[in-house]
């Protein structure tokens, strides 16, 4: 009998407890809060299609101009392997590279990409920074404290 009343006690606590957590409203979300002076994150693209390309390149620019992060913001694009198409001079995205690097995006290619596949640097845009590997900048970076963002 004292069992029963004990296991008849607890569903009681356990059935109150339920309800009163169901009757909580949820929070209000309002996104993280930038609360550091600086932020620093780095963006590796490895991939030539287009419109992996555009969307790395876009999401750097929404980065950009979220209000949380305006003035507060060091951003870096390393391309390796078949990355190297967003700084070819055939392609597409010439504009858009020069608005991120005006907006003080540092643009790096890894030259141990251009050395395997024999692609001459003067085929690329003449406005853009070398590491002697994509993979090396991007381990040194992380080491420092950068963000490492892989759209």
């Amino acid at each position: 009998m004292k069992k029963m009343i004990l296991i008849c006690s607890l569903l009681v606590v356990m059935a109150g407890v339920k309800t009163s957590f169901a009757q909580t409203k949820p929070a209000v979300y309002t996104g993280a809060k930038a609360v550091l002076k600086h932020y620093k994150a780095v963006y590796m693209l490895n991939s030539g299609d287009e419109k992996k390309i555009g969307g790395t390149l876009r999401n750097m620019k929404n980065a950009l101009d979220d209000p949380r992060l305006k003035g507060k913001l060091e951003l870096e694009l390393v391309a390796f392997g078949d990355g190297v198409a967003v700084y070819d001079k055939n392609g597409v995205f010439e504009k858009t590279l020069k608005e991120l690097q005006d907006r003080g995006v540092l643009l790096v290619q890894c030259e141990n990409t251009l050395k395997e596949r024999h692609i001459e640097k003067s085929t690329l845009y003449d406005f853009i920074n070398y590491a002697p590997s994509g993979n090396g900048e991007i381990i040194i970076l992380q080491q420092q404290g950068w963000a490492i963002v892989h759209p």
